[in-house]
Order: structure tokens, then C-alpha cells, then sequence
């Protein structure tokens, strides 16, 4: 079964979806259903459940919203992918809190060449489970903020808490 959790953050409710003690899934909307969508044929057949309490993955963003920005690393996580895809993912998760990469470092932080910088973009753009698997710490070579799947006003949010800035939207 698929437990799905909500935790408020200034961004927005949190969606965060484990199967046992591994996150699956995580995404900035108040409709778990929305990352339920996302999951492979294989996890969606196990159904889902609305837990209440924030849950080990909740309260690890509460931790990381408190200012412990280390707190998610903690979280085990799991998402499909090729080979490739989950050394980017794994190579995510190796960036820091307050620092960025481009997405031809994050290629060459994952063993490939950095030419393989789309190969790293579509690596963040198919990341289920944001902030865990921080591809907001990724940027555009040519400078600002590139995309992001749940706005770029949320990747800033991320990216200046994480720098020591703001801590919430007001």
C-alpha cells in the first residue's frame, strides 16, 4: 500500500507518498492523487491510503524548514529509471544544500561526459520526488533559474532558504 501525507510549507502542502519506510514520491500539491498519477503501473496497483501525521519523511521537512538543512538526506528514496537516469538521481542527491550545479556538472557528477547535459535535464524533469531528490540545485549554464515542474517562484524559495535567506513567503 501507498501512504500518502501532506505537510504545509511556506510553498504550499507537500504531497509525500512511501511505500513502507522509502519515498516513492514528492511533490508540491495538496492532491496526493496528482503524485499517485506519476507512480509506475506496479506501485499504483498497490492503492492508496491518506495517513494523517506528518509521517518520517514529514518530519524530516519540517526538520529542513526549521533550518536542519541536511534533514532530507536522511530519507531513503526509490523512483524508476534507466541505469543512467538513477546515477543522475544519485548524483542529485550528492549536492549540497546552498550550492547549485549545471546540468553539465550534474552529467559529469554522474560518470557521463558533460555533453550529456539534456540527459540530466530530462533526469530533473522526470524527478518524482522533489525536494528529496533536489533537482532544484540544478541550473542553466547561460545563467538564471531554468524550469522547474512546480514553478520557478518555488525553486527560488528552495534555493535562497537553502542559502540562509528567507524562510517563508511573506
Amino acid at each position: 500500500m501507498i501512504t500518502a501525507r501532506l505537510v504545509p510549507t511556506p510553498m504550499g502542502p507537500l504531497s509525500l507518498l512511501s511505500r513502507e519506510t522509502v519515498l516513492v514520491a514528492a511533490g508540491f500539491t495538496a492532491e496526493p492523487k496528482e503524485m499517485y498519477a506519476r507512480l509506475t503501473p506496479a506501485l499504483q496497483s498497490e492503492g492508496l491510503e491518506v495517513a494523517d501525521g506528518p509521517g518520517p519523511a514529514g518530519e524530516a521537512v519540517l526538520a529542513y524548514l526549521a533550518g536542519d538543512l541536511e534533514a532530507l538526506d536522511a530519507i531513503p528514496v526509490s523512483q524508476p529509471g534507466t541505469p543512467t537516469r538513477k546515477r543522475l538521481h544519485a548524483a542529485l542527491r550528492e549536492v549540497k544544500p546552498g550550492t547549485t550545479v549545471t546540468y553539465a556538472e550534474l552529467a559529469a557528477r554522474a560518470g557521463l561526459p558533460r555533453t550529456a547535459a539534456r540527459a540530466a535535464g530530462s533526469a530533473c524533469a522526470q524527478n518524482l520526488i522533489a525536494p528529496f531528490v533536489p533537482c532544484h540545485r540544478v541550473l542553466p549554464s547561460g545563467g538564471g533559474y531554468g524550469g522547474y515542474y512546480y514553478g520557478v517562484p518555488v525553486k527560488e524559495w528552495l534555493l535562497t532558504h537553502e542559502s540562509g535567506g528567507i524562510t517563508n513567503l511573506e
